[in-house]
Formats: structure tokens, sequence, C-alpha cells
């Protein structure tokens, strides 16, 4: 028949046309609403009563608000870590599906006469229907959590799922809304692991291996806990994870006496405590030729917590399996009197301006707060005078901190290699007007060189000319300096237990 010219074909009603074939999105849009429907007739045993309620609970963020503050209080780097970084992939999340993608598709929310009265929300949303903000902020905030620790995001996953849901159950959004919103959140979380990376794609602090005795059930340690630094707790847990560990709680007074006493018998000497704590068991460890084990319990931990060690059970871990690295030690000598520093070594204002940044930190960031920090102790009246390496300089500070510091300002910040084997110095140049020059300084961070700030790398430092009584601070505790100083490094001097994979 079809040979026929087209005036001899019969011709067919179009009622009984064949319709063309629906396209990929007219199919996608026809089964997103059949979800939907069954979604809304099923009945979910007290659902209809707790999935509204969660779902206004995360309105503007607010859920994840609180979430992230209970993760916060509790005291844990990491818990902290994954709160921080949940709510700025959640603040990513919301930033793109606000100014994007509610504004490239446009579609009409779910009719809700199939969707039970006692589901519905009580004020319906009239912004686009796709995509689901709420499930963005929900997929990202857990996302994000999950980066730092997978133990918190397998805890926050199943809520951030009920949230999502709550929005189909509710009549909110259409299944692929959700669908599509869960997408954009966790490509939000990646997104800021691209830009601020998690600790596990940093660098190894430490390195290299070494060999120390494995000490299962922590059979040869001897750690002692300094109850002075606020560690109530640590001694219980440390003797439940190695039960034939010796622990010895002491206060600060009696700390190096209980060091030294452990040292004489023992395999592998252990501390609890801050930096100052640390800094005195790593001598202790460094006379007696023994390996260390650091357990954080201070107010600032910074080298623990550079190593990568922030809880009992990554230590008992590294402990039991004999895994450490080699790490460096700075060494600074006046006379004959000889110091080390794990951390930073520093004349002039140094410790004035950490001691106003540590205050500030939490309230306006790192950055900023190295600003506020330099202006509120830029009332100093002279700078330290010195010679260093035979040129005399007036310096508002000197800094040498053990290897090199990553993060931009004045105060340090993270390291991510514990024995490159150089001391990283940092300087503000004397003159007039401390307070701009400090402020300056904190602003253009450790530049190279600049009219204000100075930052090399170097193996070595002499000191010369230093005033009677110029204060010397080294890991948080402070003395005197002598009229000469002399700083080196112990390349790879000390082995430092630390679990091998974190």
């Amino acid at each position: 028949m079809n040979s026929l010219p087209a005036r001899l074909r019969p011709k067919v009603p179009a009622a009984f046309a064949p319709e063309p074939p629906a396209s990929l999105a007219e199919r996608l849009v026809a089964l997103d609403r059949t979800v939907f429907e069954a979604v809304a007739a099923r009945r979910w045993p007290g659902a209809d009563r707790v999935l509204p309620k969660l779902s206004r609970s995360a309105n503007h963020g607010l859920l994840w608000g609180a979430v992230a503050a209970g993760l916060a209080v509790t005291g844990s780097p990491r818990a902290r870590r994954a709160a921080v970084r949940g709510l700025a992939s959640l603040g990513l999340a919301s930033a793109t599906i606000n100014t994007l993608g509610k504004r490239t598709v446009r579609r009409q929310r779910p009719g809700l006469e199939s969707v039970p009265l006692i589901r519905q929300l009580k004020r319906q949303p009239i912004t686009s229907s796709f995509p689901s903000g709420h499930a963005a902020s929900a997929a990202a905030f857990a996302t994000g959590v999950a980066m730092e620790s997978r133990g918190l995001g397998a805890a926050v996953a199943p809520l951030a799922a009920a949230v999502a849901v709550s929005r189909i159950h509710t009549g909110a959004h259409y299944p692929g809304d959700v669908l599509a919103g869960a997408a954009l959140g966790a490509g939000a979380a990646f997104a800021v692991r691209g830009l601020v990376p998690t600790r596990d794609q940093l660098p190894s602090p430490g390195r290299p291996l070494v060999d120390v005795p494995a000490l299962p059930r922590g059979h040869g340690l001897v750690m002692v806990v300094n109850q002075g630094a606020g560690t109530p707790d640590k001694a219980r847990v440390l003797r439940e994870l190695l039960p034939e560990a010796e622990v010895v709680e002491c206060r600060g007074d009696g700390l190096v006496a209980e060091l030294e006493k452990a040292a004489g018998h023992a395999l592998a000497l252990g501390i609890c405590g801050g930096d100052g704590s640390v800094n005195a068991a790593a001598g202790v460890a460094l006379h007696h030729g023994l390996p260390l084990a650091v357990l954080p319990g201070g107010t600032l931990n910074h080298f623990a917590y550079d190593l990568g060690i922030e809880d009992p059970k990554e230590l008992c871990r590294a402990v039991e399996a004999g895994d450490a690295v080699a790490v460096d030690v700075g060494r600074f000598r006046s006379g004959e009197r000889t110091g080390y520093f794990l951390n930073t070594f520093s004349l002039g204002v140094y410790p004035e301006l950490v001691r106003e940044r540590e205050r500030w930190s939490g309230r306006v960031g790192g950055r900023l707060a190295d600003v506020v920090a330099a202006a509120r102790v830029r009332r100093r009246d002279n700078p330290l005078e010195a010679v260093v390496e035979g040129e005399r300089r007036p310096l508002w500070l000197l800094f040498a901190g053990n290897c090199t510091y990553r993060r931009m300002g004045l105060t340090g910040g993270r390291r991510v290699d514990l024995a490159d084997g150089l001391i990283d110095v940092r300087a503000v140049h004397g003159g007039r007007g401390p307070g701009f020059r400090l402020i300056a300084a904190a602003l253009a961070g450790p530049l190279t060189r600049s009219p204000f700030h100075a930052a090399v790398r170097v193996q070595r430092l002499r000191i010369g000319g230093i005033s009677p009584g110029t204060p010397l601070a080294f890991d948080g505790e402070v003395t005197d300096a002598g009229a000469s100083l002399q700083l080196d490094k112990l390349h790879e001097g000390l082995r430092v237990y630390r679990p091998l994979t974190l």
C-alpha cells in the first residue's frame, strides 16, 4: 500500500494515529510522579508525626547547626574538624542551590491532593521544586563530616537520609528533586575538600619509619600523666586500653623526676600532657635513648596533633604494633645550658603575641587573630637589640620553628613534615610604629622579603648581643635568654610512636 501514490492511500483518523515515542526526559518525569504517588499512598508507622517535624527542624540549616555544636563541645579535635567541614560544605551547597539551581530549572511543586493532611507542612514552600535545598544541605553536611571521620559520618548519615525522605513524605518535593539536591550537596563537600584538604590527604607528618619495640598490651611502657595539664580521664582510659603498661600520675612540679625515674626501667617512655610536658619528656627520652609515646592532654597540643595523634586509641594501636617515625628536635645552647624545642622558640614579644592570638582565634579565625593579636601587643616600648648572624638588628620579635610551618601569618600553624632538617625563622624588624609593623607583617604573611617582615629557612642560627633579662620562650615555657644563643637541629633525633595509617 505504501507504494501507492499519496493521493490514493486511505486516510487514517487522527484519533487512531500512533503517538510519537516519549523522550527520555518525559519518561523520567513520569517515573518521578509515579514514585511520588506511591510514597504518598504508603503508610509508615510513626512517620506521619516524626518526619514533618524533622523536615521543619532542618529549615535554614538549624538542625545541622545544632549537630555541629554538639560535635564541637565533645572536645575532640577530629569532631571539631568534622563540624567545621560539615558546615562549610552546607554553606557552599546552600549558596549554589539558591543562586544557580533553583533559578536554572523552574519546576512546580507537587500537587498535594494525594498527600494526607497530617503530613503536609504548615507553610508550603513557593520556590522552584528542583532541586531540593534541604536534601542538598543534609547530604553536604553528612558528607563533609564523613570526610573527617567515618564513624561520625556513619552516625549522621541516617539523620541526613531521614531529612531527605521527609521532603517527599510531606509533599514538598518529587523524588528526583531530592536525588538531585543530594548529589549537589555531596559535590559541594568534595569541592570544599579540594580547597581545604582533609587530614588523610596531607603528606604524612612523620618520616622516616624507624624500629622501636612493639609492646603488646603496653608491656614495657611507662606512661607519665601530668594531672596539672587537665587530663583527669586519660589515665583511666590508658589503663583500660593498655592494661600491662605502668601509668604514673603526677603534678607539674614532680614531672621531670617521675620521667627520669620511669626512664630507668622502661622500654619506652610515655607522656600525657601539653606541649610543655612533652618537651620535658622529649629531653629525658633523648638522654636515655628511648622511644617516646605522646598523648595530647593539655591546653595546646601542637606537637601531638602535627604528629597525627589525637586520641588514646590511635596511640595504643601504634604502641602495640611497634609503629614509629623519626622526628627532628630543635636545640638552643647558651653557654653551658642546652635546651630543646619540638615546636617553637622565640624572643621579643612573641610569647605575648601567641597568648593573644589563642584568645582570639576561636572568635575571629586564625588569620584575623594574627592581626588582632598584633594590634593588642603594639604598645611595647623598645624593640629587642640582637646580633643575628653577625649583623646587629632591632627586632620586635624573632620566631624559630622546628620544621617548616605551612599556615600564613606570624604565629606558625600546622606542619606536614616533622623531619625536614630546617628551622623556620621569622622576624619583624624594629623601628618606629611597632603596632603598624606587627599588623603589616600579620597581613603580609611569611614573605621572604618585605620592609617589615622576613622569613627564612636555615639549619642553624647564631644570635648574640642579647640584653640581660630578655625573655626566651620555647614550647610554652619561658625563661631568661643568655647573652648569646646558638640554634640548630637534631635531625631525626627522636623516635616517636605513630600509627602508620590514621
